[in-house]
C-alpha cells in the first residue's frame, strides 16, 4: 500500500505523467523520493503523518531544509551520489511546479539546489568473444524467443522496457519502432542477424488473445513477457556461458551494443546518440572513454612498449 501524501504531491505526479510525459518508472521513483522527503520534513515539524504537511508549511521550506534532507539520505541511508542526484532532480521539478505552475508557494527553494558530483566510470560490457559465447549457449523450449531477445539487445542497444513493449505490428521490414523514455518513439534499424532471429521466432511464436495478442515476446502463459522474466532469462544464459552473472545484466547488454557499434562500426557520437535514444549527447559520450581506454591498451601492448636503449656504459663494455 502506497503511503498517503499531501494532495498537491499527487497533483504534481499527475502533471509529470500527463503533461511532461515522464515514464511510469520515473513517476514511481519520484513518488518514492517525495514520500521519503515528506516523512523527513514531517518528523522535523512533529507531524504524525506526511499527508498533514500543509501548503503553508510547504511555503516555509528553505534551501537549507533540502540540503539537510540530502545529508540525511547520505549519512543515515547511505545513498550513493547517483541516487541523491535523482532526488535533487525530483525536488527541483517538484518545487518548480509548486511555484510556477500551481502557484502554491511564494518562492522556489530548490532553484539554487546543487546536485552531488557523480564520478563517471566506464560502462561494463561484454567483449566480442563473450557475446558469441552467450549466443551459442541459448537452448531449450524457448530458444527462438530467447535468442531473438538477446540478439536484439546486443545489436540494437535497446532498453529493457523498450524490448518488452515491442508489438508485432511495430516491425516493418528492416526496422521497428520502440517506445523510449518519456514516451518518445524511436525507429530501430535491424541488421540481417536481427531480421533472421525475428523471423525464426515468429515462425514458432504461439498465438495470443486479448490485450496480449499483438505483443511480440510472450511468456509461458501467452501474455506479454515481463521485465523480470527477461532479466532472469538473460542471467541464466550469462551464467551458462561461464560469465559472471553478478556483473552483467540486460542493461549491460545495452552497454555492450553501444560499445561494439562505437568501437567496430565507425559510428560517430551523434549517430550513436540517436541509436540509443539519449536525450543529451553528454550521456552518450561515456562510450568515447571506452574507445580511448582501448587505444591506451593497444599502445601499452606495442612490442616496443618496454624497450630501453643500450647505455653508453654497456657499449663500452662490449
Amino acid at each position: 500500500m502506497q503511503q498517503a501524501l499531501p494532495s498537491y504531491v499527487d497533483d504534481f505526479l499527475i502533471y509529470m505523467e500527463s503533461i511532461s510525459g515522464k515514464s511510469l518508472n520515473t513517476i514511481k521513483e519520484y513518488r518514492y523520493d517525495l514520500s521519503m522527503f515528506f516523512r523527513f520534513m514531517s518528523e522535523k515539524k512533529g507531524l504524525e503523518k506526511p499527508e498533514d504537511f500543509t501548503v503553508s508549511m510547504l511555503d516555509d521550506i528553505k534551501l537549507t531544509d533540502l540540503y539537510s534532507f540530502l545529508n540525511y539520505t547520505n549519512r543515515e541511508r547511505g545513498d550513493k551520489a547517483v541516487t541523491r542526484a535523482r532526488k535533487v532532480a525530483c525536488l527541483r521539478s517538484f518545487f518548480k511546479y509548486c511555484h510556477s505552475k500551481a502557484n502554491l508557494i511564494s518562492g522556489n527553494p530548490a532553484a539554487e539546489l546543487d546536485s552531488p558530483k557523480i564520478t563517471k566510470s566506464l560502462p561494463r560490457y561484454l567483449e566480442l568473444d563473450e557475446c558469441k559465447a552467450l549466443l551459442n549457449v541459448i537452448d531449450g523450449d524457448h530458444k527462438e524467443r530467447d535468442y531473438c531477445m538477446i540478439i536484439l539487445f546486443l545489436n540494437c542497444g535497446m532498453r529493457l522496457s523498450e524490448l518488452v513493449g515491442i508489438n508485432v505490428g511495430d516491425i516493418s521490414g528492416d526496422s521497428l519502432v520502440v517506445m523510449g523514455k518519456g514516451n518518445k518513439e524511436r525507429t530501430v534499424y535491424l541488421n540481417e542477424s536481427c531480421k533472421e532471429a525475428i523471423n525464426n521466432y515468429l515462425a514458432v511464436r504461439p498465438k495470443a488473445e486479448g490485450p496480449n495478442a499483438n505483443a511480440l515476446f510472450l511468456s509461458n502463459r501467452r501474455q506479454r513477457i515481463s521485465s523480470k522474466t527477461v532479466q532472469y532469462t538473460v542471467k541464466k544464459y550469462i551464467k551458462a556461458a561461464g560469465l559472471d552473472a553478478s556483473k552483467y545484466s540486460t542493461h549491460k547488454l545495452r552497454h555492450t551494443a553501444a560499445t561494439l557499434m562505437y568501437s567496430y562500426g565507425d559510428v560517430d557520437i551523434r549517430a550513436l546518440q540517436e541509436i540509443l535514444g539519449h536525450t543529451s549527447v553528454a550521456t552518450t559520450e561515456i562510450y568515447t572513454h571506452v574507445k580511448n581506454a582501448r587505444i591506451k591498451e593497444a599502445v601499452a601492448k606495442n612490442p616496443l612498449a618496454d624497450f630501453k636503449p643500450d647505455t653508453k656504459e654497456n657499449e663500452d663494455n662490449d
